[in-house]
């Protein structure tokens, strides 16, 4: 190993051995309140591993228009470094507005996602990787979204477990969650735990940066930018009020599981379901959050009529025969409409220009692969959900033989197609050995 691969060796096990020291300290502690972290947020092995996992995220510039591209090729990344370390260090960083953008949902409207500059995307993820451990050691075995060996298949494991003998769901969406999240509320949760002014200091800055939108800035009172790196972590921070109190308090009502601000209650009974609802309800109220009427569903999992959609699951119970002709209902999951949807748009969108006909069929085939292989390893997790991969497949081999067809002037579109069968076969045999 050479000395700048062993360097960034020695970081990475420094970080994790603040990272443990810190969860352990306020494992052992649950009151204790931090005042010596400012300092570790500058430490030039915190500063250098955060910037190493922004830069593998990759993403687009910020406000000043600076690229991670840029810095590395042309700015210089050890000068960009150490103008980072000496803003922070001498108190001088001030974090810039994050850009307004928006993203297409499923339902045709838009997501707002804010996107800071690289500069502050970096100094986020050393306060990220500095406080966190703090408060995962508070954080509730119910939550699972954006924390460190936890994933959207285990809460979905949970929900498979909790449905053998829970029928009745609460399905809740809350209303803008990131763009109402009280900063006053959540700068008091952040002292529950965090004493040290300066990082607060610099939290609440990032909270008031402004969002910068067609040229315009604007300062919500409300809310944490989303696309920052620190806003997923101050978003669990302020939701476990929710399942700390659920969990003490709640529990006997039904299985609390929630991702970021997606969740859902798995109770026994109706009676159950309904007094859930009317306890989230007066929790929301108390963070100033509100319910997405229109989105939130009660939903009765006895039998395959009705099912929820959670993390791009549609979750429900399938009939199973059983030797001696019984039958019973098991709870599956299977890629929701809007996902096979986006899916077949991807492929299309891949497949279907013109300049694509230039191109090698096991080139085609070898890109399609890339974009399905992640699709297919996120929705393959029961059984019933390998059906709706095949249409995805058959979904796949339609588009190949159109482009087959039009890359010999075939005029019959769909014909053709065991040839095609054949030629991808021999080329999925190929790419493996």
């Amino acid at each position: 190993m050479n000395a700048k691969k062993m360097a960034n060796y020695t970081n990475n096990a420094k970080a994790q051995e603040l990272w443990k020291t810190l969860y352990l300290c306020a494992k052992e502690s649950p009151t204790r309140r931090f005042h010596a972290l400012y300092d570790k947020i500058y430490r030039p092995d915190i500063l250098w591993e955060a910037w190493q996992r922004v830069k593998r995220k990759k993403g687009s510039g910020g406000v000043d228009g600076q690229s991670i591209e840029e810095i590395v090729e042309e700015y210089g990344e050890r000068k960009f470094m150490n103008e980072l370390f000496l803003e922070l260090k001498e108190k001088h960083y001030h974090p810039s507005p994050v850009l307004r953008t928006y993203i297409p949902k499923e339902d045709g409207k838009k997501r707002p996602l804010g996107i800071p500059t690289i500069k502050d995307r970096v100094a986020q993820m050393a306060t990220k990787m500095v406080i966190e451990p703090i408060f995962e050691a508070d954080f509730q075995d119910c939550s699972f979204g954006f924390r460190p060996k936890r994933n959207a298949h285990q809460a979905i494991a949970k929900i498979r477990k909790a449905s053998r003998n829970h029928f009745w769901v609460v399905d809740v969406d809350i209303q803008g969650y990131f763009d109402n999240i009280n900063q006053t509320k959540l700068m008091r949760l952040l002292e529950q735990r965090i004493s040290d002014r300066r990082v607060l200091k610099l939290i609440r800055k990032w909270l008031e940066a402004g969002i910068m939108e067609e040229g315009k800035v604007r300062n919500p009172i409300t809310g944490t930018p989303q696309g920052g790196v620190i806003s997923p972590l101050l978003a669990n921070v302020y939701l476990n009020t929710m399942d700390r109190l659920w969990q003490k308090k709640f529990n006997h009502l039904g299985e609390l599981i929630r991702y970021a601000d997606d969740f859902v209650i798995m109770c026994k009974t109706k009676q159950q379901a309904k007094e859930s609802i009317q306890v989230i309800l007066a929790i929301m109220n108390k963070l100033d959050l509100t319910i997405n009427r229109d989105k939130s569903r009660l939903v009765n999992l006895w039998n395959d009529i009705d099912g929820f959609d959670f993390l791009g699951f549609h979750n429900r119970k399938f009939p199973k025969r059983l030797k001696g002709g019984k039958t019973i209902h098991v709870m599956a999951h299977i890629p929701k409409k809007n996902a096979m949807k986006k899916m077949r748009a991807k492929i299309k969108a891949y497949t279907e220009p013109r300049n694509k006909l230039y191109m090698d069929i096991q080139d085609l085939v070898k890109g399609l692969n890339r974009r399905l292989q992640g699709f297919k390893n996120y929705y393959q997790i029961s059984p019933q959900g390998k059906k709706w991969l095949n249409r995805i497949d058959w979904y796949v081999l339609e588009r190949l033989t159109l482009f087959y067809n039009k890359k010999r002037n075939n005029r019959k579109k769909h014909g053709n197609l065991k040839d095609v069968m054949k030629e991808v076969n021999h080329i999925l045999v190929k790419l493996a050995s």
